[in-house]
């Protein structure tokens, strides 16, 4: 357990732990191999159990509520949305000195989209606008709040000391990013009715089979409220030309869409900001190019 830990209260996880856990919680399970699956995660180390199933563990506990929301939830939402999602089979609870609750599923077979681009850009910019159409039209009668789905400006501080310290290292130009931001702050908010959304289609959280894209996962941020959190993808995974797609399927207005573009930037600026110097390199290089695009992006309009 050398790994270098993303956060001061991470617990150690290896797979004898993961074992021992499926041994006496899900005796039926005993015996089938425990693998690491190797993920660039924040919140939640992955095993695959055999060849049908995967564990999810919280590594930390802010992310322990994670397993009941996504227990609670993934079956109410997994029929009426065009994408594979993960189906939970089992919820286990603390045990072998691990503190917290976590999570069998069964394995979705694909590569995230952080290791393998998708080979029909159009077509997944396509597939990815019509889940978030559909996950905004679910019923949300007792849903719970999503913490990406108020005001993107609640993390002004945040985003304003980033901005800070990656332009004086020459990251990204401060006075651009300035003034990207302060626009996004300056677009009308979310007056409508709360709606589900995911809140966090990063690239590692989408997968792919055959270079097409086939689920999505990591539903920890799931619940309801402002749709524009959801557009974020347009930035952290899509290109201009197929951005325009997306945004079609989507179906969402021009207001949401600088919202969306808000959000790409916040999340860029912080992730990088946190992430960078060996943190977590995949999600600071994501987070360099949500950033960059958002920046790029505010510029064209």
């Amino acid at each position: 357990m050398s790994r270098t830990k993303m956060h001061p209260d991470e617990v150690d996880i290896d797979g004898p732990l993961v074992a021992r856990l499926v041994a006496e919680q899900f005796p039926q399970w005993a015996g089938l191999p425990v693998r690491k699956v190797r993920s660039a995660g924040t919140d939640h180390a992955m095993y695959r159990l055999g060849d049908e199933m995967s564990v999810r563990l919280p590594r930390m506990p802010g992310a322990a509520d994670q397993v009941d929301l996504e227990q609670r939830w993934l079956p109410h939402l997994a029929p009426h949305l065009p994408l594979a999602v993960p189906v939970p089979l089992g919820r286990g609870v603390p045990g072998e000195g691990y503190p917290f609750p976590w999570s069998v599923y069964r394995w979705l077979d694909g590569a995230n989209l952080f290791d393998e681009p998708v080979t029909e850009p159009h077509d997944a910019a396509a597939g990815l606008g019509r889940f978030v159409a559909a996950l905004r039209s679910i019923d949300t009668a007792g849903a719970p709040r999503s913490f990406r789905g108020g005001p993107v400006g609640t993390a002004d501080a945040g985003v304003r000391a980033a901005i800070r310290d990656l332009g004086a290292d020459g990251t990204h130009d401060a006075g651009a990013a300035t003034a990207a931001w302060e626009a996004a702050l300056r677009v009308p908010q979310w007056d409508g009715p709360p709606v589900w959304l995911h809140g966090d289609l990063l690239p590692g959280n989408l997968l792919a089979r055959r270079g097409r894209l086939s689920a999505v996962i990591d539903f920890g941020c799931v619940g309801v409220g402002d749709p524009a959190c959801d557009t974020m993808a347009a930035w952290t995974l899509l290109s201009a030309d197929t951005r325009k797609v997306f945004r079609e399927a989507a179906g969402v207005d021009e207001a949401t869409w600088a919202r969306g573009r808000g959000w790409a930037l916040r999340f860029g600026l912080t992730a990088e900001h946190y992430y960078r110097g060996g943190r977590n390199p995949v999600l600071a290089r994501v987070g360099h190019r949500a950033a960059a695009e958002a920046i790029a992006d505010h510029q064209a309009c």
